[in-house]
């Protein structure tokens, strides 16, 4: 049996990711037919798109292109997970709530949540606490990309994902987002609640 400590090192963007032990294993690329087997291959799957997201601080999956990304394709081995069976990842990410469909019916491109709304506003409510941010307000600019947020997991965030936590703040009264001008609603902004 293979040692499950083995930790591949490869260079992504800059820094190097830690694969698992079962990225460098052919059988991990082919969708296993015993449904045991395949339940926790594809939590082994699902576990390493997050952390492979996480890390490299991306959030949009374009499935028609997954197959010759680093994550799906292993050059070493010459080994690529198929299409059917990366849906089938991406359908247990989305069960726990991991992956919304940009396109639901076509389900070709999806946002990764490689933290849940839910934990992004109670790390980003810690944050305006502790800086002493609350009943003041942040541009969307200030959360994803101000000089003050520079040491933060959230800093660089998608805006699409940043509203989205922001609107579970607004949920809780915590927070009023408030619209911007663009069309993208890029220089809208939130107030925070103490």
């Amino acid at each position: 049996e293979r040692n499950k400590n083995v930790v591949l090192r490869m260079a992504t963007k800059g820094d190097s990711f830690d694969w698992p032990w079962q990225y460098n294993f052919p059988p991990f690329f082919t969708l296993q037919p015993n449904a045991d087997t395949q339940s926790k291959q594809t939590a082994a799957w699902c576990d390493l798109v997050l952390a492979y997201y996480r890390h490299t601080k991306q959030y949009i999956l374009d499935v028609t292109e997954a197959q010759s990304t680093q994550l799906f394709y292993n050059a070493t081995i010459n080994r690529k997970l198929p299409l059917d069976a990366i849906h089938v990842v991406l359908g247990g990410l989305e069960r726990k709530g991991h992956v919304e469909w940009e396109d639901a019916q076509r389900k070709t491109r999806c946002f990764v949540m490689w933290r849940t709304p839910e934990e992004w506003a109670t790390l980003i409510f810690q944050w305006v606490a502790d800086r002493g941010f609350t009943n003041t307000v942040c541009t969307f600019y200030d959360l994803h990309s101000g000089d003050a947020a520079v040491d933060q997991e959230f800093f660089g965030m998608d805006l699409w994902m940043l509203k989205k936590s922001l609107r579970v703040l607004q949920a809780q009264g915590k927070a009023e987002l408030m619209q911007g001008t663009q069309q993208d609603d890029s220089d809208g902004g939130v107030k925070f609640f103490s």
